[in-house]
């Protein structure tokens, strides 16, 4: 089975998007019991990183395919709308009440977008692989 970057790079932001849920979920709950993750648990500049990471991440994992296999529109609006909603999160528009919550609901749009492609990408080469045996 030869490499397929595009299923790597899935895998990696389907983690990064774990990441980001545990940062904005688990770590304000530690640092209820830890105070020492207080601070990594209010760090401001941790969302504008997430997003700084997660849009080239995304174009690389989505937009890289055969020219064959064009991504279906829902595909590119949910994975849009994720990213969307990080930058939202991120910029605490409309207000930082808002921000967990958009930053939630962008991480798991993202990840279900990356997991799409994900399997995919599978049943892809998977086809490709059963007509390359009966040829």
């Amino acid at each position: 089975m030869k490499p397929n970057p595009e299923r790597l790079f899935d895998l990696s932001a389907i983690s990064l998007s774990g990441l980001c849920l545990a940062h904005c979920l688990a770590l304000p709950v530690a640092a209820a019991f830890l105070p020492a993750l207080d601070a990594w648990s209010r760090a401001e500049w941790v969302h504008g990183v997430f997003v700084a990471v997660a849009a080239p991440l995304t174009a690389l994992a989505l937009w890289r395919v055969h020219v064959s296999h064009p991504l279906p529109g829902r595909l590119i609006a949910l994975a849009l709308a994720g990213l969307a909603l990080l930058l939202i999160g991120a910029l605490e528009w409309p207000s930082a009440a808002w921000e967990t919550p958009m930053t939630v609901v962008g991480s798991l749009c993202l990840a279900s977008a990356h997991l799409w492609n994900w399997r995919r990408h599978q049943r892809l080469h998977a086809a490709e692989s059963d007509h390359a045996e009966a040829a």
